[in-house]
């Protein structure tokens, strides 16, 4: 895509779809950021959207039209479910406006490389969570990998294991449907980071399996409602990187015991200890050689949350530049993901056949409550 400066000044004008839970974490920082302006929040449930415009004071409210007709709307925020991310976002794309979307990217290849197809022909820039890599702690660890502190990076392991959401998501079902599951649900976290730390992934293989095939709702207003699960609830995922290094990961709902947030890599020199890539923040971890004990060390820059990279992508938008949570790396994730599956199925490697390039690093000064455009 040929990037020019934005025309417009000021703050970018942003819509949320969507007023679901994962709206809060978004709004919480998506209101306070001043180079960004939310006008309006919309949802099928119009209710909600209500409820959510009054709890932050967003000016308009209504159904998803409203935000796709808005004049003064630049970005779409699509926090809508894994089904409709696809749909959502193509209706931004044909309205001429930006997208932020939720991850998964897409629920299958086709979909996904039709949406980056129209947004490219359209001019349109594409952007997908998670941006939990552009926090503190990941942009951290990465900055040490860059430097040389462990050598060259050869290997990872990564471990997401919890009992599952049932427990306590009011309504679960969803993340035991086609396009969720511990793979599509958590996996971008974890893939993402992989990718930012050694490229692109070249082939993968992978086994899977599904303990139960009903669950029952833990708590709210649905507890003790039953759902069938429709996909593998442990995976188990080996990767290998075109630069010739691997990675193994554990995504389970199947663990009584939650190990979540494991993220190991090995280089010639020493290993590092990332942060949970879910999150924005957390200590770095390095043992080298003849150590005695590990080294902590503090995670610097930003550590917003949530939003962050639909700043990033306002910020690019106005200067011409290309921002860092992209839809190409989301697909090449996406594509993973469902290379995954289908080595699941196949019992055999599958070729990951999409790239992406490593995003630029994120400034340490950069400074997400400041006033910039």
């Amino acid at each position: 895509m040929n990037f020019t400066p934005s025309t417009r000044k000021g703050p970018v004008g942003v819509a949320v779809i969507g007023a679901g839970n994962i709206s809060k974490q978004y709004l919480d920082n998506l209101t306070v950021f001043p180079d960004l302006k939310v006008l309006v929040i919309t949802d099928l449930f119009e209710d909600a959207a209500e409820a959510r415009a009054k709890e932050y004071g967003i000016p308009e409210w209504g159904g998803p039209e409203k935000a796709l007709n808005h004049p003064d709307v630049e970005i779409i925020v699509n926090l809508t479910i894994p089904a409709a991310h696809v749909e959502v976002a193509t209706a931004a794309v044909n309205a001429g406006k930006h997208v932020w979307t939720e991850k998964p990217f897409s629920l299958d290849r086709e979909s996904g490389l039709g949406l980056l197809k129209a947004a490219d022909a359209a001019g349109i820039r594409l952007g997908t969570a998670p941006d939990t890599f552009l926090g503190a702690g990941i942009q951290t660890a990465l900055r040490l990998i860059q430097r040389g502190d462990i050598g060259t990076p050869l290997t990872a392991m990564t471990t997401f294991q919890t009992p599952g959401p049932e427990s306590w998501h009011p309504n679960p079902a969803f993340l035991f449907q086609h396009g969720a599951g511990p793979l599509f649900d958590m996996g971008p976290y974890y893939l993402t980071t992989l990718v930012q730390a050694f490229g692109s992934i070249h082939k993968v293989a992978a086994v899977g399996s599904k303990a139960k095939e009903v669950r029952v709702i833990g708590s709210g207003p649905k507890a003790g409602e039953e759902f069938t699960v429709e996909v593998p609830t442990h995976v188990s995922a080996m990767a290998q990187f075109e630069s010739g290094a691997s990675s193994h990961s554990v995504f389970s709902f199947e663990s009584p015991r939650a190990r979540m947030g494991f993220v190991e890599i090995t280089g010639t020199e020493a290993t590092i200890s990332l942060p949970d890539p879910n999150y924005f923040t957390g200590d770095i971890r390095l043992w080298r050689a003849g150590d005695e004990d590990w080294t902590t060390i503090p995670a610097t820059g930003p550590a917003n949350g949530r939003g962050m990279g639909a700043l990033d992508m306002a910020r690019a938008i106005r200067a011409g530049v290309p921002h860092r949570a992209t839809g190409d790396l989301a697909y090449h994730v996406l594509d993973s993901m469902v290379s995954i599956s289908e080595s699941i199925d196949s019992g055999t490697f599958v070729n990951v056949e999409s790239s992406a390039p490593v995003s630029t690093a994120l400034p340490e000064d950069w400074a997400p409550e400041t006033a910039t455009l």
